[in-house]
């Protein structure tokens, strides 16, 4: 038989969790196999690239379809446990599948569909029969690296302080600030509060320099916290001011950088992940598609 798609994986992987109990992906793979029966062949089939098996690969999306719905809850890395309203779907007897329809009764799972759309104010469906295979691949990117800037924020606040400080400095360094890893390490310091703070070059000269705060925080930052921000550059000397939050700021917030006349940037956790994503600290390429097409001037007329 044929390796199911991933959709077909998700009302029986669901099931699994059904006891409430902690599952591991692993373990997870080799249930749903032996539910559908697989041979051993199609148990190590491999993707294109050679990289993953085509197995694991589909339940990984599983698994990550379910979590954005909210049917299933990450409890440690590679660890999954049903939630209550996973548990409310299970006993619903109206429901014997799950696919990516269904799905969108959800609102969490709506906005993870929809994450880097155009347009934000619109869902996009799960089937869009009038759009380009090109359509396809850009929304399936978008998608896919919304979930990557994900893992990235969830790793990062559960990080050490260290490593929250190291990905600060090299982020900073890639964007072409702090001079060297050397000289932008020895200018940041950890605060002692999930943060850091430090002084930093703008350019490889060191002819200016901004003053950074950055916070592996959860809670919104709120106006106070950047008025003490920019009183802080003075005492520093600096003109220039970046703060960094793994979480969000308030309105307030940008509104007073918007009115005082010193320059600061303010870098939420959505932002931060896009930087670090961009600039590849962290990250890796999966697979590279090169599409082509026929070069129409080549075959013109002479």
């Amino acid at each position: 038989m044929a390796i199911p798609g991933f959709q077909e994986f998700m009302y029986p992987f669901l099931k699994i969790m059904e006891d409430g109990n902690e599952h591991s992906l692993s373990e997870v793979y080799s249930r749903l196999a032996d539910e559908f029966n697989m041979s051993e062949e199609e148990k190590e089939e491999l993707l294109p690239s050679g990289k993953q098996r085509v197995l694991h690969n589909r339940i990984g999306w599983t698994r990550t379809y379910l979590n954005k719905a909210g049917l299933i809850k990450t409890i440690r890395r590679g660890n999954y446990v049903i939630t209550d309203r996973g548990r409310q779907l299970l006993i619903d007897p109206n429901v014997n599948k799950i696919d990516n329809a269904f799905l969108m009764r959800y609102e969490e799972f709506q906005v993870f569909k929809n994450k880097g759309a155009l347009k934000p104010t619109l869902i996009i469906p799960p089937v869009v029969e009038d759009s380009t295979p090109l359509e396809e691949i850009e929304k399936n990117y978008r998608i896919l690296k919304e979930e990557a800037k994900e893992d990235l924020l969830d790793k990062v606040k559960n990080g050490t302080p260290l490593f929250f400080e190291r990905l600060v400095v090299e982020l900073l360094v890639a964007m072409g600030y702090g001079g060297s890893i050397s000289d932008a390490g020895q200018a940041i310091g950890r605060s002692g509060d999930e943060g850091i703070d430090g002084i930093i070059k703008e350019d490889v000269l060191g002819l200016d320099m901004i003053y950074l705060q950055a916070k592996r925080w959860e809670n919104t930052v709120t106006r106070p916290e950047i008025q003490k921000f920019a009183g802080s550059l003075e005492g520093q000397r600096a003109r220039k001011g970046v703060f960094i939050t793994t979480s969000n700021f308030s309105e307030g917030a940008k509104e007073f950088v918007r009115m005082i006349d010193k320059k600061i940037i303010l870098i939420d956790g959505d932002a931060l992940t896009e930087y670090v994503f961009t600039y590849n600290i962290g990250v890796g390429h999966e697979e590279t598609f090169i599409i082509k097409k026929v070069d129409e001037d080549y075959f013109g007329e002479e």
